[in-house]
């Protein structure tokens, strides 16, 4: 939210009206984690009651869909969340006065369909619009004009785009999308699967040991589908995805744009082992029926929590907003009986479910010698180095890029609707910004993914205005010489960010109106994602943990953010409370 629109605001607001003239007040900065006008929250309840059988920590996408499933089940649910919005990272903010932010999360795919569907998310407001094309890649070069590279569904126009750079690469395209097709058909399921259980394997009695062997047969399964081809599947998830791509393509532009999805949000490079895996997340969403695609939520992501905060409260859940959770309440015996919030309020339930970090809920909620040692010493290892700093920016007109000059009458162009990768020329830039951020420098010409969501969506800003979310890494946690992110920082890194940007769209400084800038400290304090980490499935424990009685605490499967799965539906990696393991509960029963 905008950080001073209390005092200014009102005048703000009067001279902003349906358009958006050039004498509005430039340089408009927000000041992280101050607060202004609030948008309002689905599905509050009026009154906070003293008992429940479930409770919720933290009202983050996840943690909403745990309580619209729980509700629907007939368990009385109620959501507590600190902050003033719902959503976690998924939130709609006015950061400035007309215009409203994704202010962290901004794209959507990894909806899981029955959960779409089950929670009836159209029906409660939910609307996502498609994009296509999807990706765009301007270059620097001396020749005028730049080339680009436009990818898009229809595959006869993407080869025609790939072929500017290989004509080799372009009839490959085809068949390296079929192959990750393979992949994607092979694992999906696995998404809705328990993860197999690899300590009950060796424990317990025989039949114990049987049931457990049950939670292999969806790998198996999937095995078979990848046939023959597994040994090459295997290395996609497992070898640096510039090797990957190496052996498919040779042109650097189409090689650099698809590494970016294998990289973003991670502080990792081109080259590190296993950064195929997050390329693999990025190609095996789902977006109304069409496999990878990504788009955008009408309305900004806070639109998407606003519908499963509807759906939750059709049910009969409670949710509210600025209630924060102090500590869990355990009994003598150890047993979760409720939580705490910070004004003191105490809340009975039979059930904790804690929708924030591991380490939050572990390290800070959870009474440390309710839990073993070796546990607690674990999720203190827990790698969460984020290499991103969200950048939100209001402007006055669209980005003119040399490489694709706006039409005369200044409306949305197809390529203003994508991601458009910055900085993204060849994987040795890519690599190079990643060694400057393992130092504790911010990479000179960062990678940046540049999105316009209002050229879908252009109720998000004055008329003949823009929101832009920049999507920037890499920007290391914690500073060279224990330098502190502060304002003077964050700007100077912000202030590159843009000549970088001026480069490949000359005028864009000139049209900002105010920008959000948001390191990694400031994610991690404003949205609770440790290290600032917001969505990589391999560093982020982002599915709510369960806190049952009899001391028992269950952890969700490691999803991205932006996937919504009930946390019933995976097993826990340790022992219930009646010393079993392995078992799933699926909705129509907690």
């Amino acid at each position: 939210m905008a950080g001073h629109c209390g005092a200014m605001a009102a005048g703000l607001w009067a001279r902003l009206g349906t358009g958006c003239p050039s004498r509005w007040p430039r340089g408009w900065h927000l000041s992280p984690g101050l607060r202004g006008a609030r948008l309002a929250h689905a599905g509050a309840a009026d009154r906070l009651q003293r008992e429940y059988d479930a409770v919720v920590i933290g009202a983050g996408h996840n943690g909403l869909v745990a309580a619209a499933y729980l509700q629907r089940a007939g368990v009385r649910t109620a959501v507590l969340e600190k902050r003033h919005v719902l959503g976690g990272a998924a939130v709609t903010e006015e950061i400035v006065p007309g215009f409203k932010f994704s202010r962290a999360s901004y794209l959507l795919s990894l909806l899981r369909p029955q959960i779409y569907a089950e929670l009836e998310l159209q029906r409660h407001g939910l609307r996502v619009l498609p994009r296509d094309p999807y990706s765009f890649t301007p270059l620097l070069e001396d020749r005028s004009p730049p080339r680009s590279l436009l990818l898009g569904h229809d595959m006869a126009q993407t080869q025609r785009q790939i072929a500017q750079f290989s004509q080799k690469d372009a009839q490959a395209y085809p068949e390296y999308e079929s192959f990750m097709g393979g992949l994607v058909s092979a694992l999906d399921p696995l998404l809705d699967a328990p993860p197999v259980d690899t300590a009950a394997l060796g424990q317990g009695s025989l039949l114990q040991r049987l049931r457990a062997l049950q939670a292999l047969r969806p790998l198996l399964r999937a095995g078979l589908v990848l046939g023959w081809q597994l040994p090459r599947y295997y290395e996609v998830l497992t070898a640096p995805i510039s090797k990957i791509l190496d052996q498919w393509f040779e042109s650097e532009p189409l090689k650099a744009t698809l590494a970016t999805d294998a990289v973003i949000g991670a502080m990792a490079s081109p080259h590190t082992p296993g950064s195929g895996y997050v390329l693999l997340h990025h190609v095996m969403g789902e977006l109304e029926g069409r496999r990878g695609a990504w788009g955008y939520v009408a309305g900004g992501m806070g639109a998407l929590s606003q519908a499963i905060a509807r759906a939750a409260a059709a049910w009969g859940a409670h949710i509210f907003a600025e209630k924060a959770v102090c500590h869990v309440l355990l009994g003598r015996d150890g047993r979760a009986q409720g939580v705490a919030l910070q004004d003191g309020t105490e809340v009975r339930s039979k059930l904790v479910l804690s929708n924030a970090s591991p380490q939050i809920t572990f390290l800070e909620l959870t009474p440390q010698e309710q839990l073993p040692k070796d546990f607690v010493q674990r999720i203190r290892q827990v790698d969460t180095r984020s290499p991103v700093t969200k950048i939100n920016v209001a402007v006055d007109r669209l980005p003119s890029f040399l490489a694709a000059p706006n039409a005369r009458d200044g409306q949305p162009l197809p390529h203003h609707q994508c991601s458009i990768h910055l900085n993204c020329e060849d994987t040795h830039l890519l690599h190079q910004a990643f060694t400057e951020a393992t130092h504790g420098y911010p990479s000179t010409r960062p990678m940046i993914e540049l999105c316009i969501p209002s050229a879908l969506d252009p109720g998000l800003a004055p008329r003949g205005c823009h929101v832009v979310s920049l999507f920037t890494q890499y920007t290391p946690s914690m500073l060279a010489g224990g330098w502190p992110w502060d304002e003077q920082a964050r700007n100077a890194y912000a202030d590159t960010v843009f000549d970088c940007i001026e480069a490949y769209a000359p005028g864009f400084k000139a049209s900002v109106i105010g920008r959000d800038i948001l390191t990694p400290p400031d994610l991690e304090r404003i949205f609770g994602l440790p290290g600032g980490v917001e969505h990589l499935p391999w560093r982020d424990v982002s599915g709510p943990a369960v806190l049952r009685p009899a001391s028992t605490i269950l952890l969700g499967l490691p999803v991205p953010n932006s996937q919504l799965v009930p946390l019933w539906k995976w097993s826990p990696p340790w022992r219930r409370s009646d010393g079993s393991s392995g078992t799933q509960c699926r909705p129509g029963g907690p």
